[in-house]
């Protein structure tokens, strides 16, 4: 072990894995006896298994093609040696150690919240997990912590421990936990909920209370109780930083509360900070907010402890010395995995990919059977007679899939588009056998009843491929469509899941095989960090007991694909430097929260920040004071006779608005151009004003659709858009000239900016307007997808214009914004804002609810579930076609629309009560 950590009497896993090595059985190709059975009494028993080849025999494909047959290559009899050892490695260490127990008082947890992990599956933690634990000043919260494991390794158990230790020995402080994706944090959210769940805080005795608190806490009544709240885009939590104890955010969320926190002098209420995915701060867009957040906690020197942790991290030592951290490397997995490169139809283990290009690169591609004799494969599988197999790395995706799925197991296929992943299920789909038994086929049902029942309705393709149990999960689809799939999966009711690389980093599931059709995710090479992220869902425990990966490879590709093989992790860089996002809003946001105004503060501050790790001192100073300058020639910072900076009224406005500074300079010109000319008798203006910037970066925009919209406007909407500064003569141009936008000059810039905004509030409108997702999706040739998330994405974006003008003293216009908010949140009009606060009730469903017979919330509040049913079938008419092929599943059908009716009811009595109560009070 590195000087960074004590091992506190344990051996590292890094010291047994470079003593140790794994033989993993392969899953496919091993040669196993068939499948036999026995009467007995008439009833067919099952003498031996042989989980995924001889599922191929019992298991009649019902599609229009047969996948591929895997067999032996040459190179199997290498390995037969072997393959006679177990499938998984045992855990380092003895398992009766006792420190291997969570509940062992060395880490000082208490009863229930042991006993909530152990009902969730953790018992027993891995001895790395241990030693880590409990090194010198982690569990007491003094030393910060940098460490690394693999996907799937344990290490996200480790921040839990430290995290809730924290919060419940001192409870008047709080924990964020940063997480980089909704999906993450929605996930992280109910995991935590359910740990804490029946746990205390440890509050002192009522005549220990007046001295073990700060003099501004002793008034207040603490709560025993763990709360634990979500802060993410499009939530619509009303919870705050002071209702919460463990706030599981986004990054962006929990710089903002970091912000405020620093601002309002209640950043010692923070004990605690883990940020999960720490190679995030490499990442070009949202990297910077990252190391922003870290260099604040670093020069406040408070009692906060810094936990970091990710599965691709190279320079580890040098973050923890950034952090003053110590840290852990482990390379620990509970479930190894065997990894092997396809190529023309034959399988290789993937450590020979350096053998098999410089062998490849010598032979002529016409004599295939010339590589096999060199460099003889695993195993081969057969070529496809089939027209839509007749490619090497299509038939290979699909054998692989198939002979997983027939084997009862899991499969995740990678490729490297939306567009992709829906053609590769629906063939997947197409050679997958028949479900095994009724039950197997109800739940797939039942899942298409869910998804029908949407406000976005039935994709097409998936109606097709999830009888078949295979599915796709690409950022096109709606939250719902993909919290459902993700589930369906999860649970074994899909066998086959084909998504895109976002799925490996955004959402934990697990397979037993991972396929990688092709190196490339878009037209750009994956990365070895997020070669990484797909292969680690192999083989998890829990789950699984051995885990595979397949990186599927074409001609083209072979030299870059064994360069990625090879591939170290890419060091972690500064997204602070000029070439990236640069210093301009970390020292606004230093200096307009009080954090630093004099010189040499801000030099301290820079001092904390990772960049002046990676270079001089006084490179990263000379930095410093051209951005001070940028900052002071904008006019968001002032320097003030005694040589200290201020940050001007604009400057506080576009950091309490959480903008960076370019996009809040935009935003100021666009509100000042409103203050003098605001369109209010319409909402066009509006719309436009709340359209998030970040959802139109880079945005294509169908001029043809644009000059449509054009031509439906009123008088107010041609007169909002003028304002703007959009002309219906440059949108004909384009459609006339077929160009594409020009963004070279800063002028252009801006211009771009503008006509893309533009574009998107069409949309937004629709959206508030009750206009059905999917319609709006049609309408403008984009995924339903990307219309949720630009919903979701205008909430936080809206809050931070009405802040903007409430910062500036623009009281008037805050006023006329803030009206809308509601109408946006909702997507619905005025009139019916009150029944979409329901739950399952949506714009488009409260207007049906309106127009057939309960116009308000008390009516809905009174209704009997069973007559809202109809009414939910009208949501999403269901097809005459549907119903003959699965007659079973209109009574299921009915059965989950009237569950969904009860929770309505119940939701808007709920909510009718409140406001009774509220009434009463008042």
């Amino acid at each position: 072990m590195s000087t960074g950590l004590q091992s506190s009497g344990f051996e590292t896993s890094l010291e047994i894995a470079r003593r140790q090595t794994y033989q993993v059985t392969p899953l496919a190709g091993h040669k196993r006896p068939a499948t036999t059975y026995a009467p007995n009494n008439g009833d067919d028993v099952l003498l031996e298994s042989t989980p995924l080849e001889a599922a191929r025999v019992s298991s009649a494909p019902s599609g229009r093609f047969l996948a591929s047959r895997i067999h032996l290559g040459p190179g199997e009899q290498r390995e037969d040696q072997q393959r006679a050892k177990p499938v998984a490695a045992a855990a380092p260490g003895s398992s009766q150690n006792p420190l291997l127990s969570l509940s062992n008082l060395r880490y000082g947890l208490p009863p229930a919240l042991t006993a909530n992990f152990a009902a969730l599956g953790v018992d027993r933690i891995y001895p790395w997990q241990a030693s880590c634990l409990l090194a010198r000043g982690l569990l007491s919260g003094e030393r910060h912590l940098v460490y690394t494991a693999p996907t799937g390794g344990g290490k996200s158990l480790v921040a839990d421990v430290l995290l809730l230790k924290r919060v419940i020995e001192n409870p008047t402080r709080k924990a964020i936990l940063v997480l980089p994706y909704v999906a993450l944090v929605q996930e992280k959210l109910k995991w935590l909920r359910r740990i804490v769940e029946n746990v205390e805080k440890h509050l002192p005795d009522q005549d220990e209370e007046d001295c073990s608190f700060p003099p501004r806490k002793r008034w207040k009544k603490l709560q025993k109780s763990i709360r634990v709240t979500g802060f993410f885009g499009g939530s619509r939590t009303t919870a705050t930083w002071a209702d919460t104890d463990i706030a599981v955010c986004t990054i962006e969320k929990a710089n903002s509360l970091i912000n405020s926190a620093i601002e309002e002098c209640s950043i010692g209420d923070l004990g605690v900070v883990v940020l999960d995915e720490l190679h995030m701060l490499d990442d070009e867009h949202r990297g910077y907010l990252l190391e922003l957040m870290v260099t604040k906690l670093l020069l406040l020197q408070q009692d906060i402890q810094i936990v970091g942790m990710s599965a691709t991290l190279s320079n580890t030592e040098m973050l923890a010395q950034w952090i003053n951290a110590k840290f852990y490397i482990s390379t620990y997995r509970p479930v190894p995995i065997d990894e092997y490169l396809v190529y023309e139809n034959a399988i290789y283990p993937a450590a020979t990919s350096r053998e098999l290009f410089q062998t490849a690169s010598k032979l002529t591609a016409a004599v295939s059977t010339s590589l096999h004799n060199t460099i003889p494969p695993q195993r081969l599988i057969d070529p496809s007679s089939s027209k839509e197999l007749s490619n090497a790395a299509t038939n290979a995706m699909v054998a692989l899939a198939v002979e997983t799925a027939t084997g009862g197991y899991g499969a995740l296929v990678f490729c490297g588009s939306r567009q992709g992943c829906q053609i590769h299920a629906a063939t997947i789909s197409e050679a997958m056998p028949n479900p095994a038994d009724t039950d197997e086929l109800g739940r797939r049902l039942d899942l298409l009843a869910e998804l029908r029942s949407l406000s976005c309705g039935l994709d097409p393709v998936l109606q097709t491929t999830i009888i078949k149990g295979t599915g796709f999960h690409h950022a096109g689809m709606t939250t719902e469509e993909r919290e459902l799939i993700a589930h369906a999966y999860d649970q074994g009711v899909l066998r086959v899941l084909v998504a895109t690389c976002s799925l490996a980093a955004g959402v934990n599931l697990p397979a037993r095989r991972v396929i990688i059709n092709g190196a490339r995710m878009g037209r750009e090479l994956v990365g070895p960090a997020m070669l990484r992220q797909m292969c680690g869902r192999a083989g998890r425990k829990g789950k699984d007991d051995a885990g595979e990966t397949y990186l599927i490879c074409v001609k083209a590709d072979l030299e870059a694909v064994c360069d990625l093989l090879d591939a170290d992790m890419p060091a972690i860089e500064s997204c602070l430097a000029p070439e990236k996002r640069g210093l301009k809003r970390a020292l606004l946001e230093a200096i307009a929260t009080g954090l630093v105004s004099g010189c040499e503060a801000i030099k301290e501050y820079v001092r904390c920040t990772l960049l002046c790790r990676t270079l001089e001192k006084k490179l990263a100073y000379s930095i410093m004071k051209s951005a001070l300058q940028e900052l002071i020639d904008e006019q968001l910072l002032v320097l003030k006779e005694d040589e200290a900076y201020e940050a001007t009224q604009l400057g506080q406005a576009i950091v309490a608005s959480a903008f960076s500074p370019e996009d809040g300079l935009f935003v100021h010109e666009e509100l000042k151009r409103a203050l003098r000319a605001f369109v209010m008798d319409g909402d066009l203006h509006v719309f436009y004003m709340f359209t998030p910037l970040q959802a139109t970066a880079g945005m294509p925009i169908d001029w043809q659709i644009f000059r449509d919209q054009l031509d439906g406007l009123d008088e107010s909407g041609l007169r909002a858009l003028q304002f703007i500064g959009v002309q219906p003569g440059f949108v004909n141009t384009m459609v006339q000239s077929g160009a594409s936008l020009k963004e070279t000059t800063p002028e252009q810039l801006n211009q771009a900016r503008i006509y893309r905004r533009a574009y998107t509030a069409f949309q937004l409108r629709d959206i508030s307007n009750e206009v059905p997702l999917s319609t709006i999706a049609l309408r403008y040739r984009i995924p339903r997808g990307t219309v949720q998330t630009l919903a979701q994405q205008c909430h936080g974006f809206a809050a931070g214009i009405v802040k903007f003008c409430q910062r500036m003293n623009w009281g008037m216009l805050a006023a006329v914004l803030d009206h809308m908010r509601d109408r946006l949140e909702a997507g619905a009009r005025a009139d019916l804002l009150e029944m979409a606060q329901v739950t399952f009730v949506k714009s488009w469903t409260a207007r049906l609810l309106r127009d057939n017979g309960f116009p308000n919330l008390r009516a809905l509040a009174e209704a009997q579930p069973k007559d809202l049913v109809p009414i939910l079938m009208m949501v999403n008419p269901r097809k005459t076609r549907e119903n003959q092929l699965y007659p079973t599943e209109a009574e299921r059908y009915s059965a989950k629309l009237l569950a969904k009716a009860e929770t309505i009811v119940a939701s808007a009595t709920k909510i009718w009560e409140q406001e009774m109560q509220v009434e009463l009070e008042a």
